[in-house]
């Protein structure tokens, strides 16, 4: 059989380039380079390029999006789109590639557009009635001093500001006083032209990863418990990747609340049109007993250390082995 060209599309033009790269290096390294023919394509704002083993760097021609190698001009088979952000989560790539007939390992571009907005998709989320989501405001400017008295007003301290379209909780801020909102707002705004006000929920942080295989198998992966260390009150940047947290799978708690987070996570991926490799995140109010969805990541993190990577090793699923099946299931996708 003739080996497959794969495009490993990583990079991007945001606040996470540079951990779309590492993740993108991990998954080049796990591939099989002798079942398919793998291209790491790095996307930035002014070149695209395959960089090449020997470190140099080659044009990508974007009306085609075909690299030359030996004279030759590749074209590919598929996109695996291991990029964080914009533009490879928010649906910008998905819809080039649909353009180009390239299948790709993600979810679809409208699934991906809608959930890489928070304030877009958590209404959506609400009106499943499957999980709580909280109080939340949604602002495209820097509000006035009324405006920031009716936010002040509307919701309940301590709060969190983040960049609506936003990941790996770049520009995050949580906020413990009035005082402190409006410097938070400013600088969330300095990543997105969209910020979110949402209301703190206070307990305990875990992620489960879904994935459908070709044949249709779906698959939940044993939850995660994120426990920030050090100072860290969330997981931000470098709670993140910096080490300054404790990541326990499969979380140390309950049967009841890992099976009710695997339950919910299952049917999100079904009700959002999930296709790839995703990770739902949530807080679990432990006095109330009640589950609160913080968001989705349609490209989650594939470094050697990320959570996804290790909920599956604990299911007995090697990366390698993931990510065949990821490009064997986008292969056998009829899209």
């Amino acid at each position: 059989m003739e080996k497959k060209n794969i495009a490993l599309v990583m990079g991007g033009y945001s606040g996470e380039h540079d951990i779309s790269i590492a993740s993108g290096n991990q998954v080049y390294s796990q591939l099989d380079h002798n079942k398919y023919n793998v291209y790491r394509i790095v996307v930035e704002r002014d070149q695209w390029y395959w960089l090449a083993d020997d470190g140099s760097h080659r044009p990508v021609d974007r009306g085609n999006f075909a690299v030359e190698h030996d004279g030759v001009s590749v074209r590919f088979d598929l996109a695996f789109i291991i990029m964080h952000g914009n533009p490879g989560e928010n649906g910008v790539l998905q819809g080039y590639f649909d353009m180009l007939g390239i299948r790709y390992t993600t979810c679809g571009f409208y699934t991906s557009s809608l959930t890489f907005q928070k304030g877009y998709c958590n209404p959506v989320v609400k009106n499943f009635g499957i999980v709580k989501v909280a109080n939340s405001v949604l602002l495209y400017k820097v509000p006035d001093s009324a405006q920031l008295s009716a936010l002040n007003a509307q919701l309940k301290y301590p709060l969190f500001v983040k960049p609506a379209a936003g990941g790996s909780s770049v520009a995050t801020t949580k906020v413990k006083a009035p005082e402190q909102l409006m410097p938070a707002i400013r600088e969330a705004f300095t990543e997105d032209h969209a910020v979110l006000v949402e209301e703190c929920i206070v307990g305990r942080e875990f992620d489960c990863g879904v994935f459908r295989k070709a044949d249709g198998e779906k698959l939940v992966f044993p939850i995660t418990e994120i426990i920030p260390k050090d100072g860290h009150e969330f997981f931000d940047y470098e709670a993140k990747y910096q080490g300054f947290s404790n990541e326990v799978t499969p979380a140390e708690c309950p049967e009841s609340i890992s099976k009710h987070i695997q339950e919910v996570s299952s049917k999100l991926y079904d009700l959002l049109g999930c296709k790839g490799i995703v990770r739902f995140d949530y807080i679990h109010d432990m006095a109330a007993d009640e589950l609160y969805f913080l968001e989705v990541n349609t490209i989650p993190g594939q470094s050697a250390e990320s959570i996804v990577p290790k909920q599956a090793r604990a299911m007995g699923i090697s990366p390698a082995e993931l990510y065949e099946m990821s490009i064997e299931a986008a292969l056998a996708d009829p899209r």
